[in-house]
């Protein structure tokens, strides 16, 4: 039936051509015509589907109308997915410039790329956030101050094609001439202060104190003056080498300014100043021991019972290849006659080496930290008993020194040194090397599980 259909179709489509070609200039073809014409306002306003086109005019009159300032500073690191919504140019005696953004993308984004842009372009970060929900920073470089805060934002008239949340960014910029100039405090002209001249004033006469001794109480119960010093920030800009899960943790370190590259006696003699960690390089006895005493004094900032005591240049040598004279000795003498290292003074003559410039092993790791965890004696241990725990099949090869500090992580659950730098793990691998990133993981928390303290606990203390 089907194809005695298709003649009769074929006659009225050439009827229907006929009479359109016969009536073209009819009043009815004419209608015909416009009523299929496309519309010419499509021609001069496309549309673009899954745009809202109630937003559209608004977002274009924003981007026509809101623009940086021409004396905007280049160097500030802009997100790239974020739109200008409003400026605030420079007025009155600070000269803030201030520049209000808003972003689709979340705030974790936002947060990691400016901590990212900070440290690789030799930014001083003053204050970041906590964590990557949401905060401020606050940067300084050459003469100019930088402060950022990253607020998550609802959008609550959103249409189904846009995000639920966005996210709003302030960034404002001071010159650094502005802020640095304040006013000096007035004190009575008869009266005489105490105020100890720091690096960089005029009076100041080296050598620089130590910056990895918190500020301790001028005297003990013995009458044993402590000498006292500011923790310097430090800033390093190849943390991104390191796994991200341990940046933060490194970065808390660094704003103690525990982890100090080189000795403070090198620096004096100093004119540069390395922003390199080098996460991936082995750490040395000397720069462990100086970051292991740093930590714990940072740490326990406020209680100088459990902080150690730097050995004085007088002091005699517990190890012949550590003299006097080494920029290290008052950390490894100290920790010597802490009793925190293996020495003759604590027994052991037969360790007359420290050997400061040799790798740092794993069970050396734990053999010098795990009393400062504790804060008592290790327990006894031995093979059957570590095999039974931690069910390492190398534990044969742990020095039976060391086996003692390796039962004792064990019993600090979560907060193991173990768990915490090498994750899950049968093999312990005692003799190999450690990582600077590695021991400053180890580095981050002293204490026992629920009563110990960690770097993030102790900077809080610190800013505050």
């Amino acid at each position: 039936m089907l194809p005695c259909k298709r003649p009769a179709v074929f006659l009225i489509w050439a009827v229907l051509l006929t009479s359109l070609t016969a009536c073209a200039n009819s009043p009815v073809a004419k209608n015909l015509e416009q009523s299929l014409a496309a519309d010419p306002k499509l021609q001069s306003n496309p549309v673009v589907f899954g745009e809202s086109q109630v937003n559209q005019p608004q977002a274009q009159q924003n981007q026509s109308t809101v623009q940086l300032p021409a004396d905007f500073p280049k160097d500030i690191p802009l997100y790239s997915n974020a739109k200008l919504q409003e400026v605030t140019p420079a007025s009155g005696s600070d000269n803030k410039i201030s520049t209000r953004w808003l972003s689709s993308d979340p705030s974790n984004f936002i947060a990691s790329f400016y901590r990212t842009q900070f440290q690789t372009n030799n930014w001083q970060i003053l204050q970041q956030p906590t964590d990557d929900a949401g905060g401020a920073f606050e940067a300084r470089r050459n003469d100019l101050l930088l402060k950022v805060s990253i607020q998550p934002k609802s959008v609550t008239n959103a249409t189904p094609n846009q995000p639920q949340t966005a996210t709003e960014l302030l960034i404002e910029s001071v010159p650094n001439s502005t802020t640095t100039a304040q006013p000096t405090p007035t004190t009575n002209p008869n009266e005489t202060t105490n105020a100890v001249p720091q690096t960089g004033d005029p009076q100041f006469i080296g050598p620089i104190p130590p910056a990895n001794l918190a500020a301790q109480p001028p005297s003990t119960a013995n009458n044993q003056t402590i000498p006292t010093a500011t923790i310097e920030s430090q800033v390093f800009n190849d943390l991104n080498k390191a796994p991200q899960e341990w940046r933060q943790h490194i970065q808390d370190l660094a704003a103690l300014g525990v982890l100090s590259i080189e000795p403070e006696a090198t620096k004096s003699n100093s004119t540069t100043r390395t922003n390199q960690f080098e996460p991936s390089k082995i750490v040395t006895h000397r720069e462990y021991a100086r970051w292991l005493i740093a930590a714990n004094n940072a740490m326990h900032v406020s209680n100088p019972a459990k902080q150690i005591r730097l050995a004085s240049e007088s002091a005699q040598p517990a190890f012949s290849d550590v003299s006097a004279k080494d920029p290290d000795f008052p950390a490894i003498q100290g920790l010597a006659e802490a009793g925190l290292i293996p020495s003759p003074l604590s027994g052991d003559s037969t360790v007359v080496l420290f050997r400061p410039d040799a790798p740092l092993t794993r069970e050396q790791l734990l053999l010098w930290k795990l009393p400062l965890d504790t804060r008592q004696a290790l327990p006894s241990a031995n093979l059957d008993t570590v095999k039974q725990t931690w069910g390492f099949q190398d534990a044969a090869r742990i020095d039976p020194k060391a086996l003692r500090a390796v039962l004792a992580d064990y019993q600090n659950s979560e907060q193991s040194n173990i768990r915490r730098v090498f994750g899950y793990t049968t093999l312990f691998q005692p003799k190999k090397p450690v990582t600077r990133a590695e021991a400053a993981i180890a580095l981050w928390y002293f204490g026992t599980q629920g009563e110990g303290v960690s770097a993030a606990e102790a900077l809080k203390l610190k800013r505050s």
